[in-house]
């Protein structure tokens, strides 16, 4: 390809998950290869407006809230309306709106490809609950759970403790729809359990309530369609009582170890779920699937799917497939390569019906 393309980079959103998403991009307009990619860093703000004038990261990086434009069914900010669409999108937003299916649905609406997968497999993936709803229908292990709505929790706060406390104790409380552990708390004493999901139910309508068990966890990396590459799992040796966000990002106390120090038998294992995990909420262009190895049974779970992981210096997902033959670097082509595959496979597909009669253009006398 003799022309270079250009990439729409879109970072920051409205989620709780913004400054992981600002790292995330900065790492990959860094290492795109600059002789097939143009990168044009599209800011969303925390007021959900796109900075793209000037430099975007700075702005962000400083809390800056932008203008709207005048224009009604644009959010882009004052001054940048002709801004020109790139050739395709790099969807590095994390958490809701680039993550749940709503960035996807609108970035079809402009017919340009974009990186990952599809409106189905995000919305999906990104509901913990829904994602092992559908894991469980394919016969796929799951920690055991409960998933609870605002609208019952508030109606019948009794029998949804009753429900929670037929898993035991201790209890993992998850917002469905958020990542990078924001919101997770885990509860030892039933008495601190209505407090725990007052908290959780300020992030989401939606809370996961699970089963807590004495765990490893167990990552792999998937890049691919139908056919994807899985790589070796590696293992987030955890500091403390579960990877928070802290530790993560901050503290930096917990470390990896790729490969993961496991059998070979239960490697292979943990690649086979993993690509079905990945196929039965449809998946496409990449995801971390993480698994927790129970310490006293040596059974494996399949805890969660993330559909645009960290590409950030510690994160797992480039450093998995680094590990399994895919530099970083080679890693973002590839994921522009698929993005641009699966929009020339479904930009030909017929989507407009004609009847043939006249039947829809008025009312019959």
């Amino acid at each position: 390809m003799s022309q270079r393309l250009s990439v729409g980079l879109l970072f920051g959103g409205e989620s709780p998950e913004h400054e992981v998403s600002i790292v995330t991009a900065r790492a990959i307009a860094e290492h795109l290869d600059p002789a097939r990619f143009e990168v044009r860093p599209m800011g969303i703000a925390r007021n959900g407006v796109w900075a793209v004038l000037g430099d975007p990261f700075a702005r962000l990086a400083s809390g800056e809230l932008p203008e709207r434009s005048a224009h009604p069914f644009m959010p882009l900010e004052r001054g940048a309306e002709n801004t020109p669409l790139p050739d395709l999108f790099f969807n590095a937003l994390h958490g809701a709106g680039g993550e749940d299916g709503q960035i996807q649905g609108y970035l079809e609406l402009l017919h340009r490809p974009y990186t990952g997968a599809g409106l189905l497999a995000m919305a999906a993936g990104m509901d913990k609950w829904i994602t092992k709803r559908l894991w469980e229908s394919e016969g796929l292990p799951v920690v055991p759970y409960e998933g609870l709505t605002e609208e019952r929790w508030n109606r019948d706060r009794n029998g949804c403790l009753a429900a929670c406390a037929k898993l035991g104790l201790p209890l993992f409380i998850k917002p469905a729809n958020l990542g990078s552990s924001i919101g997770v708390e885990k509860v030892k004493r039933a008495e601190d359990l209505p407090a725990a999901l007052d908290r959780a139910f300020t992030f989401d309508r939606r809370v996961l309530v699970e089963q807590g068990l004495e765990v490893r966890e167990i990552e792999v990396a998937v890049l691919g369609g139908d056919d994807p590459l899985v790589s070796q799992p590696g293992e987030i040796v955890v500091a403390d009582e579960f990877y928070t966000f802290e530790d993560k990002y901050i503290a930096g106390k917990s470390h990896s170890e790729i490969p993961a120090q496991i059998p070979e038998e239960l490697a292979d294992l943990v690649r086979k779920l993993a690509a079905r995990a990945f196929a039965a909420v449809d998946g496409y262009g990449m995801a971390r699937v993480d698994f927790f190895l129970e310490r006293a049974s040596g059974r494996i779970f399949l805890n969660e799917l993330n559909f645009i992981p960290g590409f950030t210096s510690i994160s797992m997902f480039p450093k998995m497939m680094a590990a399994s033959g895919v530099p970083y670097a080679e890693l973002l082509t590839r994921l522009m390569d698929l993005a641009l595959a699966r929009h020339a496979q479904t930009a030909p597909k017929q989507k407009g019906f004609k009847s043939g009669s006249d039947w829809f253009q008025g009312s019959q006398a």
